[in-house]
């Protein structure tokens, strides 16, 4: 979660025995629980508002696509699935043994 693994929350647990005591802990323990809850439940809502107002055409978005790192990843993983020759316009194609280059007349 966040990068932290569990020798960071020991530290920040005996920290925080140091700075706030042992009977003042659980309390702030119980507040940090209500505001993580309360957080959630107004990203819940907004998420549900915002889909309510965007109508039934958006209501399976998901939040995580709007994330720019996921949509570079998609296009990124899109564009190595597909096969480079159906890409390349028709001069960029190969030519054939036997066919000509193209020749334009008024190019510089």
């Amino acid at each position: 979660m966040f990068g932290v693994g569990i020798p960071e929350l020991a530290v920040i647990a005996f920290v925080a025995v140091l700075v706030f005591g042992p009977d003042k802990l659980p309390e702030f323990a119980r507040q940090a629980g209500r505001m993580a809850r309360k957080m959630r439940e107004f990203a819940n809502d907004a998420r549900d508002e915002l889909r309510e107002e965007l109508g039934p055409d958006y209501a399976d978005l998901d939040f995580k696509d709007l994330d720019p790192r996921t949509i570079v990843r998609k296009h990124i993983i899109e564009a190595m699935n597909e096969d480079p020759e159906d890409k390349l316009p028709p001069a960029a194609r190969p030519l054939a043994d036997d066919e000509p280059p193209p020749w334009d007349l008024e190019a510089t």
